[in-house]
């Protein structure tokens, strides 16, 4: 018995990330660049802001996706009440190592899936503890400007990932996919279409 082939998710983002974790649990996709602008608040609830964003971003294709599932995906760094983007500079990059260092924090992701029927949106935590980092490590972190365009200024799957000393959770949340949840979701919603269920 040949079963049809799933059809591709339209992922709602540019990460370079998403798409490798996608290739890795073999899930059929396509990419169109979200039209949805972030802000990003230094304080405040990062559950609800990641959910937003992943709302957004797909609702914001939503019109593009003839029939296939709209994934959109937002990713945030939290520690004690503030939110931690994407740094704006290195001195901004640092500064967020720096108070990241010898502490744990929490790598928010929001996860929305819209299809023409329905739409889910759901979040999930890791917790990262990060090793007590010296001014040597911090500056040649940021020297190899790695930082760039990563919530929490670091990437764990890169040379950051000797910045962290204990990862509780879902892996490849922190690389930018919250790759568990979005399995759940997909055996839920379209049991045994992508492999899952």
């Amino acid at each position: 018995m040949s079963v049809p082939p799933a059809p591709p998710l339209l992922l709602a983002s540019t990460s370079p990330q998403r798409r490798a974790i996608l290739h890795q649990l073999g899930i059929p996709f396509d990419v169109i660049a979200p039209r949805y602008e972030e802000h990003d608040p230094a304080e405040g609830d990062a559950e609800a802001l990641v959910r937003a964003h992943a709302l957004g971003k797909a609702r914001s294709v939503a019109d593009e996706a003839e029939g296939r599932p709209v994934l959109g995906v937002d990713t945030t760094v939290a520690l004690g009440g503030r939110i931690y983007g994407k740094p704006t500079s290195a001195g901004d990059a640092e500064r967020m190592l720096d108070e990241l260092s010898g502490r744990t924090h929490a790598v928010v992701s929001g996860l929305c899936l819209v299809t023409e029927a329905w739409e889910v949106v759901s979040a999930v935590a890791t917790r990262v503890t990060f090793r007590q980092l010296t001014p040597r490590e911090l500056g040649s972190y940021v020297a190899s400007g790695e930082w760039e365009g990563r919530a929490g200024g670091y990437a764990i799957q890169g040379r950051g990932g000797a910045l962290v000393h204990r990862v509780e959770g879902d892996y490849l949340n922190v690389v930018g996919l919250p790759g568990t949840l979005l399995v759940r979701l997909l055996a839920e919603r379209f049991p045994g279409v992508y492999g899952f269920g």
